[in-house]
């Protein structure tokens, strides 16, 4: 057939003599509607079959190793069942396809932990209005989609249309621990009723006395954000240095031979809030 043909030529000019050694294969722009199993390279790592006609990808079930794969401008309508098993696979071109569901093709990448680069465009599933959204949340490995960075921005926005509780919970962590109130005001109030209901240490707190009640003060949940990191910069620890001039400090030898009481010495102390 024209597909083994294209490959014992491609092995002839590469000098392959054993399956095993075979890494690279490229059989792009060959017209090929069909490829026979290429299990006997199971060491393959690149493989090119872009600018055919092909519609069947089970020839690729035993080739595990693949980290770049080239399926774009061909005929392919559906890929389940086919890739799931390329779980080394970083790159995957499939632009210029006929692929129609986009749910089926996202399911079937899931477990490709290590891909970064994916094309998907000019495909029907592409006009799919959340199509990008969708990709970058249930592929978040990916960082190259459709020739465009994946921003960080994307991500949130994904995280909040396709999960909107964990979303909400990952917007609430502040100082390391989860407050149970909505960052944003609440309905009804204006900024300057947040800023009147804004939370005062009582005076009796600001002592060292009273750290306990200090310590059930600072777990109080707030409306506003910068209630929270008022009361934190008004709480924070204290850090201390000391410096002495040793130099004018006697050693145990010279205290000993003196045998005078010893004058305290001049240390100077900052403290950093």
């Amino acid at each position: 057939t024209v597909s083994c043909q294209a490959i014992e030529k491609q092995l002839k000019m590469c000098g392959f003599k054993r399956n095993v050694d075979v890494l690279v294969l490229y059989l792009a722009g060959q017209g090929l509607r069909s490829v026979p199993s290429l299990s006997r390279f199971h060491r393959l790592r690149y493989l090119w079959i872009s600018n055919n006609k092909i519609q069947d990808l089970t020839f690729l079930i035993k080739n595990y190793c693949l980290t770049e794969l080239y399926l774009n401008n061909n005929e392919l309508t559906d890929v389940s069942g086919a890739l799931k098993h390329l779980r080394a696979l970083q790159i995957l071109l499939l632009h210029n396809n006929q692929l129609k569901k986009l749910g089926k093709t996202v399911k079937e990448l899931k477990g490709m932990i290590s891909l970064r680069t994916l094309n998907l465009f000019h495909n029907p599933l592409a006009l799919d209005p959340d199509y990008r959204l969708y990709v970058i949340y249930f592929l978040p490995s990916v960082q190259l989609l459709d020739r465009k960075l994946v921003t960080q921005k994307e991500r949130e926005s994904a995280l909040h249309l396709y999960n909107c509780e964990r979303s909400c919970v990952m917007q609430s962590i502040a100082f390391g621990k989860r407050v149970n109130t909505p960052l944003g005001p609440a309905l009804g109030s204006s900024r300057c009723t947040q800023l009147d209901r804004r939370l005062m240490i009582p005076s009796v707190w600001k002592h060292a006395d009273n750290v306990h009640l200090l310590s059930s003060f600072c777990r109080v949940p707030f409306e506003n954000p910068e209630d929270a990191v008022l009361l934190r910069a008004m709480t924070r620890s204290l850090m201390e240095f000391s410096s002495v001039d040793w130099s004018k400090v006697a050693t145990c030898q010279e205290r000993r031979l003196e045998n005078k009481v010893e004058e305290p010495h001049e240390k100077l102390t900052i403290q950093f809030r």
